[in-house]
C-alpha cells in the first residue's frame, strides 16, 4: 500500500536554520517548523454544489480560529499589531506569545503561559473554584469569569461567542440548503443547533451517520488539552476535509478487527472495559484547510471522534486519518530525524508504511482498554489532570505493539515488517522529545521515550546515534501498554501521578539530540500556509 507522496497539489518549504546566523532567538524558534503551502486540491471529481459547500466550510473554519484565539490568549489583536518579523510569526503559530513546547513567553512584558489558557480568571485562585457552586463550572463548554463585584460567575460557550456562533450557523445553514447528500443536511442542521446550545449529543450522532460524502466538516469544541489547569475545558477547532474513496474502503477490514484487538492487548481480561464494535470505522482524508486548535502549535495527523463518551459507548467511533499531513510529516521530519539519530544498520528500517500504519493503530487503540473503572467510574474523570497523558501514552505504545503482532501474523495490507515498525516510531519518538513536557502531548512521548530507555528498548552511543533492540522495544510496548490500561481501569490517579513524576521529564540526552538535529536543519514540527 504504498502511498503517493505529495498527493494534493502542494508545495513544501523548510525553513532551516542550518548555515544562517542567528541575531534574533525567535527565528530559530520559528526555524524550527517547516511551512507547508497547501493549494487548492484537484476538485474536478466535486460538484459544483459540492465546491460552495466546501467554500462555506472554510469560511465558518475561520470563524472558529477566530473563538479559539480567545480562548487561547483572548490576545488576537495584540498580537495582530506587532511589527512583522519572527515575534509576530511565531504568535501567529502558537496563538498568543507563549512558546507552547516550552509555556515561556517569547514576547517582552508577558509572563508564563497561564495553566488555564483563557478559560478562567488569570488571578483566580483553587479555593474560589472549589467554593464555586455551579455544577455547570465543570462543563467543557463554559468560561469562568469574573462579574461586577469580582464573584466568580459562568459563562456558557454559546453566549461568550454568540455572535460568531450565529455567523457559523448561518454557513451551515447555506451549505444544508446547497449539498445534495441528506446525511449531510442533516448533520449540518444539527451541528448549527449544538453550537447554538453546546448540547451536542445529536450532532455527533450525526456526524457518526454521515458515511457517503466526499468531503467533511468537523468544527467545534472538541479537544481539552489546553486547559492545564482542570483538563476540563474544551477548545474549538475546524478541520475541512475531503475524502480518500479508496483508501477509506481498504480500511474497512481494519476496523472490523476492533474487538480482536482489545482481545490482543497484553493486559488483565478485567481492565478491558471497551466494548468496541465491529462497525467501528476508519476514514481517510486529506486534509484542506485546518483552524483554531487544529492548526495551533503541533499539527494532528490523526483523530478519533467523538469525544462524547456516551455517544461513543451508543454509537462507536471513526477514526479519521490525515493521509496527506503524515505525508509531510514523514519525508520532511521522521524520516530525516531517523538518518541523524539511527546507526546505518537500522535507517533502512525507516518506512512511510510503517509510519501510516503505527498512526493508525495508535488512533484505533484510543478505542481500546478501560473506559470505565472497575468501580464504574469514567476513566477520564478518575485519572483527572493525568488523563490525557496517560491516555496518548497508552495509545501510543499499544499501536506499536498491536501493530508488531499484526505484522508479524501477516495479518496486514502492508509489505512492512515489524523492524521497521519499530525504527520509525523510534525516530518519530527521538523528534518529539522536542514537544516538552508543556503539553500533554509531549508529556506522553516523553514517558514513552523514558520508560523504553529503562526498559532496554533502545541504547544511544557516544556518537549520538541509537542502537535499536528489536525484541526488548515489543516488551516495552507491551509492559507499559499493559502498565497504563492497568492505571486508568483501576481509576490509581496515585499510580499515574507517579509515571507522569518519573518518566515525563527530559532525558539528560536532550540538548545532544536538540542540537544534532538543528545543525542538519530538521524541523520539529509543520505550520501551514492556506491558498485562497
Amino acid at each position: 500500500m504504498r502511498r503517493a507522496i505529495f498527493a494534493l497539489a502542494v508545495t513544501a518549504v523548510v525553513l532551516s536554520a542550518c548555515g544562517r546566523k542567528q541575531t534574533n532567538p525567535v527565528s530559530a524558534k520559528v526555524q524550527d517548523y517547516a511551512t507547508v503551502k497547501i493549494g487548492i486540491p484537484d476538485l474536478s471529481y466535486i460538484s459544483v454544489n459540492g465546491r460552495e459547500v466546501l467554500n462555506l466550510y472554510r469560511f465558518a473554519a475561520m470563524q472558529a480560529d477566530s473563538i479559539y484565539w480567545d480562548q487561547y490568549s483572548g490576545l488576537q489583536k495584540e498580537m495582530d499589531a506587532l511589527d512583522e518579523g519572527p515575534e509576530k510569526d511565531f504568535a501567529k503559530i502558537n496563538y498568543g506569545p507563549w512558546d507552547r513546547f516550552t509555556g515561556k513567553a517569547f514576547i517582552a512584558g508577558y509572563g508564563d503561559q497561564p495553566k488555564g489558557a483563557n478559560f478562567y480568571p488569570a488571578d483566580m485562585t483553587a479555593e474560589e473554584f472549589t467554593s464555586l457552586n455551579d455544577s455547570l463550572k465543570n462543563s467543557p463548554y463554559t468560561l469562568i469569569r469574573r462579574d461586577s463585584a469580582g464573584a466568580l460567575k459562568i459563562v456558557p460557550y454559546h453566549t461568550a461567542y454568540k455572535d460568531r456562533i450565529e455567523i457559523i450557523g448561518s454557513l451551515l445553514q447555506s451549505a444544508a440548503d446547497l449539498t445534495i447528500v441528506p446525511s449531510v443536511r442533516t448533520y449540518l442542521l444539527a451541528k448549527k443547533q449544538a453550537l447554538l446550545t453546546d448540547q451536542y449529543d445529536e450532532a455527533d450522532e450525526a456526524w457518526l451517520d454521515m458515511k457517503d460524502s466526499k468531503m467533511d466538516l468537523i468544527l467545534g469544541p472538541d479537544e481539552i488539552n489546553d486547559d492545564q489547569l482542570y483538563g476540563l475545558k474544551a477548545s474549538y477547532e475546524a478541520y475541512v476535509l475531503l475524502k480518500d474513496l479508496k483508501m477509506t474502503e481498504e480500511m474497512g477490514p481494519i476496523a472490523a478487527m476492533l474487538p480482536d484487538l482489545q482481545r490482543l492487548l497484553p493486559c488483565d481480561d478485567a481492565y478491558k472495559s471497551m466494548n468496541p464494535s465491529s462497525n467501528a470505522e476508519i476514514f481517510v482524508y486529506d486534509a484542506i484547510y485546518m483552524a483554531g486548535h487544529a492548526n495551533a502549535g503541533t499539527k494532528l495527523i490523526a483523530l478519533n471522534e467523538p469525544n462524547n463518551v456516551e455517544v461513543a459507548l451508543r454509537k462507536g467511533t471513526r477514526t479519521i486519518l490525515l493521509r496527506n499531513i503524515m505525508d509531510y510529516k514523514f519525508n520532511m521530519i521522521v524520516s530525516p530525524t531517523g538518518h541523524v539519530v539511527l546507526g546505518p544498520d537500522q535507517v533502512a528500517d525507516l518506512d512511510a508504511d510503517a509510519f501510516f500504519w503505527n498512526i493508525a493503530f495508535r488512533e484505533i487503540s484510543h478505542n481500546l482498554g478501560a473506559i470505565r473503572t472497575t468501580d464504574g467510574r469514567d476513566v477520564n474523570e478518575a485519572m483527572g489532570q493525568y488523563a490525557l497523558a496517560i491516555e496518548d501514552a497508552k495509545a501510543n505504545a499499544a499501536g506499536l505493539y498491536l501493530v508488531c503482532k499484526l505484522l508479524a501474523d501477516h495479518k496486514l495490507p502492508a509489505i512492512s515488517t515489524p523492524e521497521q515498525a519499530i525504527s520509525t516510531f523510534v525516530a518519530n519518538l527521538i523528534r518529539s522529545e522536542r514537544f516538552g513536557s508543556n503539553e500533554e502531548l509531549g508529556k506522553a512521548y516523553l514517558i514513552i521515550y523514558n520508560y523504553f530507555y529503562a526498559h532496554g528498548a533502545f541504547t544511544r552511543h557516544d556518537d549520538g546515534k541509537y542502537h535499536i533492540d528489536y525484541a526488548k522495544a515489543l516488551e516495552a510496548a507491551g509492559s507499559l501498554t499493559s502498565e497504563l490500561v492497568k492505571i486508568q481501569a483501576s481509576g490509581d490517579v496515585q499510580a499515574a501521578a507517579k509515571i507522569v513524576k518519573d518518566y515525563a521529564k527530559y532525558p539528560v540526552t536532550f540538548n545532544a539530540d536538540l542540537t544534532n538535529l538543528r545543525l542538519e536543519g530538521i524541523p520539529a514540527d509543520i505550520a501551514f500556509e492556506f491558498e485562497n
